[in-house]
């Protein structure tokens, strides 16, 4: 088909949230090692066009809500070609902080907090 597989993009939206925390300060695998989780709880993409093999593409994460984080830290996602604002596919991902012991949600940790404020 020469398109890339649907499933992929929830690779991306990974991929380019992770870095879009490391640019803040928070690494995931930190987290880890203090116990806390952050798995999807919820996940949602929309196709608007699609993006073929070879094409160079730009993720846009942003985080939208008020700003700081509790339990749940949702995400939203764009898709689109390098210099074209044309939106590929949009997406919407949300995290729960999680004990990673109990696997019960918990509340974000303060220092994860304060990099929101």
């Amino acid at each position: 088909m020469g398109v890339v597989y649907h499933t992929h993009f929830l690779d991306y939206f990974e991929a380019a949230r992770t870095e879009a925390f490391r640019a803040m300060g928070l690494v995931y695998r930190e987290l880890e090692t203090r116990g806390v989780m952050m798995p999807v709880v919820e996940a949602n993409v929309r196709y608007r066009r699609p993006a073929r093999y070879d094409d160079r593409l730009l993720i846009e994460t942003r985080l939208p809500g008020d700003g700081t984080p509790q339990v749940r830290l949702p995400t939203r996602y764009r898709v689109r070609r390098t210099g074209d604002e044309q939106t590929l596919v949009e997406g919407d991902v949300t995290l729960c902080f999680m004990d990673a012991e109990r696997r019960r949600p918990v509340r974000a940790p303060d220092d994860v907090r304060a990099i929101f404020d």
